[in-house]
């Protein structure tokens, strides 16, 4: 058997491989968002329904209208905000962990993954209980003296931050232990006989190959963060708006599903271009190490 030959056979049994996969992920992701686009290619009228007529009206909307693009801005901030607090406390917890002894770390997963047991809609009413006005939270200031009148934390970007926060910094975590455990420990030692201070050794070495790591933790939790429904509603209300929330509310609330079909697909071409952009970067980087 030639090279070519061979090549082919590899090729043709890779195809086999993956395509009961592919095959599902068409019928039952691609198939029904393909079924919708022509949907987002029809006008809403109240009291009449959805028109026969075509228009780019639903799209021109999301771009065009004042409100709707100060959402999908609010949208890309509170992503932004959540995937960064969740670097910042994730790293730090994923470096103990992965330095961590086989025993400890197992006990420190359990306490990572714990939340993840629980119902998103149980959490969310968990911050509810802290954050509201007469919460637990706002009740101990009050009493402690602290303050006069309760903290808003909630039906604003105050509240969402948080309990998002909560729920993707698992995700984070667990998108960094494995990476940072990969790093050779001879590579921290030989910095530090360099006479390396800790800092340094971190800032140096310990960071930079952790870097793959942060950036699919990033963009995991960015891209969950920026299509969320059930925290973004119970904590940040309906006046705190997401391009999530407004889908829901036109779908089922509205019944503008046009609108709804039309800033559903900006929402998943966003996250693709997301996803390719970060992927490009991460091939870029890993060509250079």
């Amino acid at each position: 058997m030639t090279a070519d030959q061979a090549a082919v056979r590899t090729s043709r049994s890779g195809l086999a491989l993956v395509s009961p996969g592919l095959l599902l992920l068409l019928l039952f992701f691609v198939a029904p968002a393909l079924l919708m686009l022509p949907l987002s290619l029809h006008s809403y009228v109240a009291g009449t329904g959805i028109t026969s007529d075509w228009t780019i009206a639903n799209y021109w909307q999301v771009f065009g209208d004042e409100y709707y693009r100060e959402v999908v801005v609010r949208t890309l901030q509170l992503g932004f905000g959540v995937t960064l607090l969740c670097l910042l406390l994730g790293y730090p917890l994923a470096l103990v962990m992965a330095r961590a002894s086989a025993r400890l770390r197992f006990w420190l997963t359990m306490l990572v993954i714990f939340p993840m047991l629980l119902n998103l809609v149980v959490r969310s009413f968990g911050w509810i209980v802290l954050l509201a006005p007469r919460g637990l939270l706002n009740n101990l200031l009050v009493d402690a003296g602290l303050i006069e009148r309760p903290l808003k934390m909630m039906f604003n970007l105050t509240g969402v931050w948080v309990g998002m926060t909560h729920i993707f910094l698992p995700f984070m975590v667990l998108m960094l232990v494995p990476v940072i455990q990969a790093i050779p420990r001879e590579v921290e030692e030989a910095a530090a006989t360099l006479s390396a201070s800790r800092a340094r050794v971190f800032w140096s070495v310990t960071l930079p190959m952790s870097a793959p790591g942060i950036l699919s933790g990033c963009i995991l939790v960015y891209v969950l963060t920026i299509s969320a429904l059930v925290t973004p509603r119970m904590l940040g209300g309906p006046t705190y708006r997401v391009m999530a929330t407004m889908i829901y509310d036109d779908f089922l609330q509205t019944l503008d599903w046009p609108a709804g079909a039309a800033l559903a697909f900006v929402l998943t071409a966003m996250t693709l271009v997301i996803v390719a952009v970060s992927s490009r970067v991460m091939r870029r980087w890993g060509g250079q190490g």
